[in-house]
C-alpha cells in the first residue's frame, strides 16, 4: 500500500511540475500552485525524489521566493503583467457581453494593484542570495 501511495504521489508531482512548466510560460496558467503542489507530491513519495526536486532551478526561482516572501524582481512583474495585459485585451474584444467585460477589466486592474502593492519588488541580487542561505 505505502509503494502505491508513493507512485501516485510521484505521478501527481510530475504532473504539477509539468503544469508548473508551462505556468511559466503561459500566462493564463499560474505556476507557483503547481511548483508548490509539486514540492508535496514529491516530499511524500521519496525523499530521493525530495531531493532532486529541491535542486531544481524551478524549485530554487519559484518556490523559495514564495516560501521566504521575497518578492518577484521588476523585470519579472514587468514581464508577467504584459503577457497578462495582452490576453486580457484580448478576452475583452472577444467577449461581447458587457458585464463579463466590467469584470474582466476589474479583474486585470486588481492584478496591477496586486502586484505593485503587495508583491515585493527586490533586486535581482537580493533573490540569489536568499535562495543560498536556505540550501
Amino acid at each position: 500500500m505505502k509503494r502505491i501511495k508513493s507512485i501516485l504521489f510521484f505521478l501527481i508531482g510530475i504532473v504539477s511540475l509539468g503544469l508548473g512548466i508551462l505556468g511559466t510560460v503561459l500566462p493564463v496558467l499560474p505556476g507557483g500552485p503547481f511548483y508548490l503542489f509539486a514540492a508535496f507530491c514529491f516530499t511524500k513519495s521519496s525523499k530521493r525524489i525530495d531531493r532532486w526536486f529541491k535542486s531544481t532551478v524551478f524549485y530554487k526561482k519559484y518556490v523559495l521566493a514564495f516560501l521566504n516572501k521575497t518578492g518577484l524582481t521588476k523585470r519579472e512583474k514587468i514581464r508577467i503583467n504584459l503577457i497578462a495585459d495582452s490576453f486580457i485585451i484580448f478576452s475583452l474584444f472577444m467577449v461581447d457581453i458587457l458585464i463579463v467585460q466590467i469584470m474582466i477589466l476589474s479583474l486585470g486592474l486588481y492584478k496591477h494593484y496586486y502586484f505593485i502593492k503587495k508583491i515585493k519588488t527586490i533586486d535581482s541580487y537580493e533573490d540569489e542570495e536568499s535562495s543560498k542561505q536556505i540550501i
